[in-house]
C-alpha cells in the first residue's frame, strides 16, 4: 500500500529535523544555486569555464561554487536525497566536520581534474568551445563520491536480490558510470557530467583510500575490499591490480603518497604479530559493530525522537584502515609495500 502525503511529509520533516547544520546549509545552497541557474550571466560566473581558470580571467572561485549550480529540476532532487544520505549514513560515521571536508575535497579536486581535461581536448581539437563554451558544474562529483563512500563502509550490502543476480554496494559507483554515459548520449544530463562523475570516483577513492585521518591517528584505508582493483569486474582485477599497483609506485617515489607501514607486536618472544593498516581481523570487526550500529539507526528512523540516541563509537571505532597498537606492548614499525589487489 502507497504511503500517504501525511506520513511521507511527516518522515520529510524528520529527517530535516534530524539533518545536522552542514547537511542543511549545503541543501539551500543548491536550492538557491539552482534558482540562479536561470540567469546565463550567474551561470557563467560561478561555474567553471576552463578559458576563464587561466589568466588574465583567473576566476578561481568558482572551484568552490560550481558544485551549487544545477539546470534541471531532477538533478537538484538527487542533489538533495544524496545529501540527506550523506547526513544519515556517513555523517554518524565520521561527524558533521568530516563530511564537509570530503564534500570540498571531492567537489573541488573534480573541477581541477575537469578543467585539465577539457584544456588538453582544445590541445588537441584547437576547438575554443571546450574552453569557453564548456561548463563545469552540478555536484555529479560528489554523488560519485557517495557512492564510493558506500562501497567502503558496506561493501556487501545488498541493494536489490534480483532473478539475475545480487546489485550490493560495491558494484554502484562503476554502475552508475557507465549508465551516464548514454544518458549523456541521450541529452539527460549535460555535458561534463560523465566525467565529473568518472573523476568524482577517482578523488574520492584517493583521499578515503590514502588520506582521510581517523580518530585513531591512522590515515586511510589500505583494505584489500577497498582497492582500485575492486571497483571492476573479477576477470579485470589482476589486469587493474597490476596497473594500480605501477602507480602507485610512481607516486611513492614523487613523495605523493606514503606507503603503508608494518607494525610488528615483539611483545610476546614466541610468536610475531604482523598488521598493516586496514588489513588487520579487528578492523573487520569495527566494521561490523559500526554497520550494526548504523542499521540500529536506521530502524529507529520512525521511532519518536526521544527514542535512545545514537550510540558512541569511541571504543570500537569506525575505521577500516590501521590497527590499533597495545598500549601496553612495546610495537616497532618498518615501511611495507601496498598490495592493491583484490581477493
Amino acid at each position: 500500500m502507497a504511503p500517504s502525503a501525511s506520513y511521507v511529509k511527516e518522515q520529510f520533516y524528520l529527517v530535516v529535523g534530524q539533518s545536522s547544520v552542514v547537511v542543511k546549509f549545503i541543501c539551500v545552497a543548491v536550492t538557491i544555486g539552482y534558482s540562479l541557474s536561470f540567469s546565463e550571466s550567474a551561470v557563467n560566473v560561478l561555474s567553471v569555464t576552463a578559458g576563464r581558470i587561466i589568466p588574465p580571467n583567473f576566476w578561481i572561485w568558482t572551484f568552490l561554487t560550481h558544485s551549487l549550480i544545477e539546470r534541471h529540476i531532477w538533478n537538484l532532487i538527487v542533489d538533495i536525497a544524496v545529501i540527506f544520505l550523506c547526513g544519515k549514513l556517513l555523517e554518524p560515521l565520521w561527524g558533521a566536520l568530516e563530511m564537509l571536508i570530503f564534500y570540498n575535497v571531492v567537489t573541488i579536486g573534480v573541477a581541477i581534474n575537469t578543467t585539465f581535461f577539457y584544456m588538453f581536448i582544445y590541445l588537441i581539437t584547437k576547438n575554443e568551445t571546450y574552453l569557453f563554451g564548456t561548463h563545469i558544474h552540478g555536484m555529479a562529483g560528489y554523488l560519485a563520491g557517495f557512492a564510493v563512500a558506500s562501497k567502503q563502509v558496506m561493501p556487501d550490502h545488498v541493494l536489490v536480490n534480483s532473478p539475475f543476480g545480487k546489485l550490493r554496494n560495491k558494484h554502484v559507483p562503476m554502475l552508475l558510470f557507465y549508465t551516464f554515459i548514454p544518458i549523456r548520449l541521450l541529452g539527460g544530463v549535460d555535458g561534463p557530467f560523465p566525467i565529473m562523475f568518472g573523476f568524482g570516483i577517482i578523488v574520492s577513492w584517493i583521499y578515503l583510500r590514502f588520506y582521510q585521518k581517523h580518530s585513531n591517528g591512522n590515515r586511510g584505508d589500505y583494505a584489500e575490499s577497498f582497492s582500485f582493483a575492486s571497483f571492476f569486474p573479477t576477470a579485470l582485477q589482476p589486469v587493474v591490480s597490476v596497473i594500480s599497483n605501477s602507480v602507485f609506485n610512481v607516486f611513492v617515489k614523487l613523495r605523493i603518497c606514503k606507503k603503508p607501514q608494518r607494525k610488528y607486536d615483539v611483545s610476546n618472544p614466541t610468536t610475531i604479530t604482523v598488521t598493516l593498516p586496514g588489513n588487520d581481523p579487528d578492523a573487520e570487526r569495527r566494521r561490523q559493530v559500526a554497520l550494526k550500529a548504523l542499521n540500529e539507526r536506521l530502524n529507529k528512523s520512525e521511532q519518536p525522537s526521544d527514542a535512545p540516541s545514537w550510540p558512541a563509537m569511541d571504543d570500537e571505532g569506525t575505521e577500516e584502515s590501521g590497527s590499533v597498537p597495545n598500549d601496553s606492548s612495546p610495537t616497532s614499525k618498518v615501511e611495507g609495500k601496498e598490495n592493491t589487489s583484490s581477493s
